[in-house]
């Protein structure tokens, strides 16, 4: 049985492995890491036979691809938007650091070609979900940088999702066939939060993830007094992919979507 949640560390080359198609996350059917850069450093990303998608955590880069370069800067996941460079198989990203920066990089297998995108903060801008619904402490704002409707031949989608302090995410707690990874940042270095999959419950902290198999539940909840930032990166299924009507919510709470 695959792990569902893991506590990682950079290592000396400032890169941090969540996922990968061998690891004991192997469910997640992607490889995921997480890479802090210092300034000057630099980094390249292809793959013969997988899509890649660097997002844009913190600090400044320069991203090159498809023979063109863009400066990118974000003080943080809590107070700017995201900007993320996703390409098809055989296709490079270049990552120039302009100062300290941290990045996401998640692969899939697929051979399929379909045009480079550059997604910008104005691309993905926040929606709120449940703001007037049980008790109001279930507020969040949601935000797809891409997904089956923008990128149709792509086998991911990402996203992001911010908690305000003491909430509830992905309430009702809800499934999808697909498989899920969060990789969860706090506004403090001392914030934690809960996460559930299925019965099982784990301590979310600042640098951990979650590896939600397809079907299980999964609603998240941040402790009062911190943000709580979820990138969340879906793997879709073959013939199956993940949509925004994929959410399947437990039956036996939708009484409270009347409560």
């Amino acid at each position: 049985m695959s792990k569902e949640f893991g506590y990682p560390v950079f290592d000396d080359n400032g890169e941090k492995i969540l996922v990968t198609y061998d690891n004991e996350y192997s469910a997640m059917m992607k490889d995921v890491r997480v890479y802090r850069l210092k300034a000057g450093a630099k980094r390249s990303f292809c793959s013969v036979d997988e899509e890649i998608a660097v997002l844009l955590l913190a600090g400044g880069a320069v991203f090159g691809f498809d023979g063109d370069t863009v400066s990118a800067s974000r003080e943080s996941v809590f107070t700017e938007g995201p900007w993320c460079v996703h390409v098809s198989h055989g296709k490079e990203i270049n990552v120039e650091a302009k100062m300290d920066c941290e990045i996401i990089v998640a692969r899939a297998k697929n051979e399929r070609d379909f045009p480079s995108e550059l997604y910008r903060p104005q691309d993905a801008p926040w929606s709120y979900t449940a703001w007037d619904k049980f008790g109001g402490v279930a507020r969040r704002r949601v935000r797809t940088v891409f997904d089956h409707d923008s990128s149709p031949m792509s086998n991911i989608v990402i996203g992001e999702c911010l908690n305000d302090k003491g909430n509830w995410s992905g309430y009702l707690p809800h499934r999808h066939p697909q498989p899920e990874t969060y990789y969860f940042q706090f506004d403090r270095p001392e914030g934690f939060g809960a996460s559930f999959v299925g019965d099982r419950v784990y301590k979310s902290v600042d640098g951990s993830f979650a590896a939600i198999p397809g079907g299980e539940l999964h609603p998240q909840a941040v402790a009062p007094g911190f943000h709580m930032h979820t990138t969340w990166i879906i793997r879709h299924l073959d013939g199956d992919p993940w949509l925004q009507t994929s959410r399947f919510e437990d039956e036996k709470y939708l009484w409270l979507n009347e409560a």
